[in-house]
């Protein structure tokens, strides 16, 4: 039979020992708690990098229709490269592929303008050109891809019948 003081210390250790898994166990659930909002907040910031990435690059790629909108000329339809702003984002750059008239039996060859039809038949019209303009944001690894359409009309006496 144990002493009154044995079963004292035999009393004081079994609690002695709940308290340590007790502790050990709120260390566990604290640390998985720091885990999962590490987790999280490195995800959001993939996740934000990612949007940043795309909007600059989707900011060049207007860029480049801008470019192309503004000195197209189908004398010189050649590649067009170009950064959206050299100086405070050289990383931001378009490109714009060479413009090419667009072919298929169901597709039109001009696109004719409303309003401007003369007698006989004749209307005026824009040649249609098709490319495709992408934007990239190397620091972000990001790319946009557009494919645009347009009718070009130099208003040098082109009629079409």
């Amino acid at each position: 039979m144990l002493s009154a003081d044995k079963k004292r210390f035999f009393y004081r250790m079994g609690n002695g020992g709940f308290s340590l898994v007790a502790v050990i166990m709120g260390i566990l659930i604290l640390i998985a708690l720091g885990f999962l909002a590490l987790s999280v907040t490195t995800t959001d910031l993939q996740i934000t990098n990612r949007i940043i990435g795309e909007k600059k690059a989707m900011i060049a790629a207007e860029a480049g229709i801008h470019v192309l909108t503004k000195s197209f000329s189908p004398d010189n339809i050649t590649e067009i490269s170009g950064s959206v702003d050299p100086t405070n984002d050289p990383a931001s750059i378009y490109h714009i592929s060479e413009a090419v008239r667009p072919t298929g039996a169901n597709v039109p060859v001009y696109m004719p303008l409303k309003g401007y039809s003369i007698a006989g038949g004749q209307e005026w019209g824009q040649k249609l050109y098709e490319t495709t303009v992408t934007g990239e944001n190397t620091n972000y690894g990001s790319s946009v891809q557009i494919d645009v359409g347009f009718g070009y009309f130099d208003g040098g006496g082109i009629m079409y019948r």
